[in-house]
């Protein structure tokens, strides 16, 4: 059961460094937050299934790169430790210049609007998960976490187990996001933006540094 839930911790704090970061998407969300909220629970919820599917195809396939190149797996731990921290210092460095507020708020591009009835909020799920898959950073995060970790996620059940993590921690806080928007609003100022890519990108950071020890 203890591993179950290092498992698990595992896969939240990997939900947790992908989605804390409050870029575009997070900027969206809170106008969507404002819109209305059920806009903003199918959208929250759109970002957190991208994070889940990227999270499962790279779980299912990271075992089998570790498995490929057995007898080099602590190389192969500090190339993933390598683009890990190339992600994490690109987050941080981003946090120096976070995005006008006025630019962030002209919202989705596709110009939709409050989604009030089903169609709507089809059209919100669709619409923040096409913008959320397009982002090649997600990827190649779980792509180097799970191939790193590949023994320790090999099999169903602990697979299973650390893509829930992921996607309840990452569905968790994207709820989070909208609620909070309600009471903050558009003008989230540009210091607590930058603390959540501390925040998030610190985790990832951390993860770097774990799966690259012990040193070759």
């Amino acid at each position: 059961m203890g591993e179950w839930w290092t498992t698990a911790a595992a896969g939240a704090a990997a939900g947790l460094g992908v989605a804390m970061p409050l870029g575009a998407m997070g900027v969206l969300l809170i106008q969507e937050g404002m819109r209305g909220r059920r806009g903003a629970v199918a959208a929250a919820t759109a970002v957190a299934v991208v994070d889940l599917v990227y999270a499962a195809v790279a779980t299912a396939l990271g075992p089998l790169v570790a498995a490929a190149l057995s007898g080099v797996e602590a190389w192969v731990r500090l190339v993933a430790a390598a683009v890990l921290l190339v992600i994490a210092a690109r987050g941080l460095l981003a946090s120096r210049t976070p995005p006008p507020a006025a630019a962030a708020a002209a919202g989705p591009a596709d110009g939709t609007g409050p989604a009030d009835g089903a169609a709507g909020v089809a059209r919100t799920f669709w619409t923040f998960a096409g913008l959320t898959a397009v982002n090649p950073t997600t990827a190649l995060y779980f792509a180097a976490l799970t191939t790193a970790q590949g023994a320790a996620l090999r099999g169903p059940a602990a697979g299973g187990v650390f893509v829930a993590g992921v996607f309840l921690a990452s569905l968790l806080w994207q709820q989070l996001l909208i609620a909070g928007s309600s009471f903050a609003g558009a003008r989230i100022s540009a210091r607590a933006r930058a603390w959540t890519f501390r925040i998030g990108y610190g985790l990832v950071a951390g993860y770097a540094v774990k799966i690259a020890l012990p040193l070759p």
